[in-house]
């Protein structure tokens, strides 16, 4: 290739650092899964303690976020409800990044009526509202965890698919695929150590972006009472939790709404940061 891989991942990285909203996109993100992940030593009370005496009791020192209508501390709940959507949205786009990969590889490499197959599957995905076909889904599965990030992975596969498609159509012709092919190298050596590292970088901006989607999807899911199971806490249940209480503890929705919001916000603000540094266009 023209660009070494070390030369090309430095340059991305200098025009990533030069756009301040990727900047501002990815320190949202990193404060996030920092707090998340080291939730078990931030927060201040154990998520499901329950406490009769602090019910509903607003934003003070002892619990900076307040309480909820159990007495439990909602910082705490926050805290842990972010390993939860955090974890919901790394799998289920791990899910469709896979899926997505696989048919969109195959597609773009064969063509002929295998591509016209996927691409079909993919038109009839497509035309089903996601939210609408994960509902109807986890309407008659059990809704756990396991099921939520199973359904979300198996019903946002088609834009990776369409994106690996794109590229290998693109990349099929290129001198160093005719030269592997030349030379006697199996269709799958060919696609796995030739083309498919040359077209994974708008699959990186697909996936970050998916992350901030999936998210939203599980939230929405434990909002509706369809997510994420009580007593286990996230954002979308919290946000649940609060509706029936916001004229007397706006907190209740006011802090999960925020998280939602900084945490979508930040993966997108990456997302396309990451687009915008890996588009030759913008390199002047």
């Amino acid at each position: 290739m023209a660009i070494s891989s070390e030369s090309f991942t430095s340059q991305t990285f200098h025009y990533l650092m030069k756009n301040r909203l990727a900047v501002i996109g990815g320190i949202l993100v990193l404060l996030v899964f920092i707090l998340s992940i080291f939730a078990p030593l931030i927060a201040p009370y154990s998520p499901s303690t329950i406490d009769i005496k602090n019910i509903l009791v607003g934003p003070s020192i002892s619990h900076p976020l307040g309480t909820d209508d159990l007495g439990r501390d909602v910082l705490s709940r926050m805290l842990w409800g972010g390993r939860i959507s955090l974890e919901v949205g790394f799998v289920a786009v791990g899910i469709a990044t896979v899926i997505g990969i696989l048919l969109g590889s195959i597609a773009g490499y064969y063509g002929g009526w295998v591509d016209s197959l996927i691409m079909r599957a993919v038109d009839i995905m497509l035309s089903i509202p996601t939210i609408f076909l994960v509902l109807a889904v986890i309407a008659i599965l059990e809704p756990n965890i396991i099921n939520i990030m199973a359904v979300i992975g198996l019903t946002s596969w088609m834009e990776p698919a369409r994106l690996i498609r794109a590229e290998f159509i693109s990349l099929k012709e290129r001198e160093f695929v005719i030269a592997a092919r030349a030379i006697g190298s199996s269709d799958r050596r060919i696609i796995m150590k030739h083309v498919l590292p040359n077209g994974l970088s708008p699959i990186l901006v697909s996936a970050t972006l998916g992350i901030g989607g999936a998210i939203l999807i599980e939230s929405a899911l434990s909002f509706l009472g369809l997510g994420v199971q009580p007593p286990t806490p996230s954002w979308g249940s919290l946000l649940s939790s609060g509706k029936d209480n916001i004229e007397i503890a706006w907190w209740l929705s006011a802090f999960p709404g925020l998280a939602i919001l900084i945490t979508v916000l930040g993966y997108n603000l990456l997302g396309e940061g990451i687009r915008d540094a890996l588009d030759p266009r913008q390199r002047e």
